[in-house]
């Protein structure tokens, strides 16, 4: 490990993903790639450095390292975007919705990417993402799948596929939601429980409730949130599942759980961020920050993107995720306008 930190090639690809990481986080806040949020800018961002190979020539092995660390420091930072007593407050409602939704999808897509015939990594990370918070989640949840060194470049590509399928569905269903929301006949309130219900990233159900006030928007930022609460204990029932399930001796049975250990920092900021009565400025700046590495950590991994296997092995996952997208916004609608 210190062998790739105190090393040039470390410092350039820090400086390389950091550009990128400003560039999306500039980027998304204009109008409609706001829609796409600054994740997935930075991933498309890193990707694109590999049209000039001289850029990313012998970087890969640094790469690899930027985006397994600093995901899991952003991940913690991200913490501090939830305040608990706010999520409490929503009310049990919210609290059971977001559980359903999680549970729901989460198991729903990746059955039905299995039915299709994807491989087990690639369909477990699609649906955390898709259940969870997007991009956010699917690196979140990727640490909890332990694979053998000759499956790790599989494991990479998997992870860039999946953050970009959810990507585009949640992008697709917000210009959706926000096309038929005349036809839904919601109020503010029901409108925001939609977006936040059934969304896949935090910028997707802020941009989607925003359209329809500043009431709509909040309770969709709620709902969301509820649904990110969920993030750490999914990581270590996913984690144990897997490692329970995998077959032919890949992950020995007799090994240590895998306790993601940066999901129990994500909850101690939360906690911190809820209670130690910080300032609203630095806990934006803590948030910030958040976003800064884990843009440098999807610009990394986009940067070892292997464009050939994503349209080859892309199609499936996404029909398996746009179907399960579909389900989930009709199951949030009827449960907004029957209990909200």
């Amino acid at each position: 490990m210190l062998k790739i930190i105190f090393t040039p090639k470390f410092w350039l690809t820090i400086i390389v993903t950091f550009i990128c990481t400003m560039i999306g986080t500039y980027l998304a806040g204009m109008p409609y790639l706001n829609i796409i949020g600054s994740l997935v800018l930075a991933l498309i961002f890193g990707m694109l450095l590999q049209v000039q190979p001289k850029i990313t020539r012998g970087l890969k092995a640094e790469a690899g390292f930027i985006s397994n660390k600093f995901l899991r420091l952003g991940i913690i930072l991200l913490g501090f975007k939830l305040n608990l007593n706010t999520l409490m407050s929503s009310g049990i409602k919210t609290i059971l919705l977001a559980i359903l939704v999680v549970l729901g999808t989460i198991t729903g897509t990746y059955l039905l990417n299995r039915k299709l015939g994807v491989n087990k990594e690639l369909s477990i990370l699609t649906a955390s993402g898709t259940g969870i918070c997007g991009a956010a989640a699917v690196m979140g949840i990727s640490p909890q799948i332990k694979v053998s060194s000759d499956k790790q470049a599989q494991k990479e590509e998997d992870q860039v596929l999946a953050v970009a399928i959810v990507a585009i569905m949640g992008t697709a269903f917000t210009l959706i939601e926000i096309a038929i929301k005349p036809l839904l006949h919601m109020a503010p309130d029901q409108f925001g429980v939609m977006a936040g219900g059934s969304l896949h990233e935090i910028a997707h159900a802020v941009a989607t409730g925003s359209s329809d006030g500043p009431i709509a928007l909040n309770i969709a930022i709620i709902t969301k949130l509820s649904r990110v609460l969920m993030l750490a204990p999914a990581a270590l029932i996913i984690g144990i599942w897997y490692q329970k399930t995998t077959a032919n001796g890949e992950v020995n049975s007799k090994s240590k759980l895998p306790i993601p250990w940066f999901m129990a920092g994500f909850i101690l900021t939360s906690i911190i961020g809820t209670y130690a009565h910080f300032s609203v400025g630095l806990l934006s700046i803590l948030v910030n920050a958040a976003y800064i590495f884990l843009g440098i950590a999807m610009a990394a991994l986009g940067m070892t993107v292997n464009f050939k296997v994503l349209l080859n092995r892309g199609v499936k996952p996404l029909v398996a995720s746009f179907t399960s997208s579909v389900i989930l916004l009709v199951f949030v609608i009827i449960v907004s306008k029957l209990f909200f």
